[in-house]
């Protein structure tokens, strides 16, 4: 077999009786809680624990905005009643994780963010659009920035971890 079959990296060289260093020493192997993949085990609990407070909260948006899309009176409050149930409860998971450093959502976190800044300065002022979009492109650029360095300190120096 020429040199190409074998595996690379794997074995360790023999040990030398000579003083020089070998030019292949072994890496040392990652600590095991600093992995990229997260296991649902790490994930951080809410403090209702036993209750699953944001997955029913998910599944009641759903419904109302079901029940809105099938015929009901007030369709649009009931859309809007619904995606902020589910908004509501999605941000508060995402946060849970990422300051827990289990899951980095630092991009949807800052851009729900920027949203809810907006919104309201559109609804109530009358800036114009090339300022109010300027503004959350600012917000949402510190926000991300603040929130991935958080999560680099929180998490042991991983930027993101899926």
């Amino acid at each position: 077999m020429g040199r190409r079959s074998r595996k690379r990296g794997l074995s360790e060289a023999p040990a030398a009786d000579s003083e020089k260093p070998s030019a292949r020493t072994p890496q040392p192997k990652p600590d095991p809680a600093a992995r990229r993949r997260a296991r649902l085990d790490e994930a951080p609990k809410p403090p209702w624990a036993p209750v699953p407070l944001t997955e029913i909260c998910i599944f009641v948006g759903i419904i109302v905005i079901g029940v809105a899309l099938l015929g009901g009176s007030p369709r649009g409050l009931l859309i809007g009643f619904g995606l902020a149930l589910i908004v509501i409860a999605t941000l508060e998971l995402c946060l849970r994780e990422h300051l827990a450093g289990y899951r980095s959502h630092s991009v949807l976190i800052s851009a729900c963010s920027a949203v809810i800044l907006v919104l309201p300065l559109a609804l109530l002022t009358g800036l114009s659009k090339i300022l109010l979009l300027g503004a959350a492109a600012l917000f949402f650029g510190l926000l991300w920035w603040f929130l991935r360095n958080l999560f680099r300190n929180r998490s042991g120096g991983m930027s993101w971890r899926a």
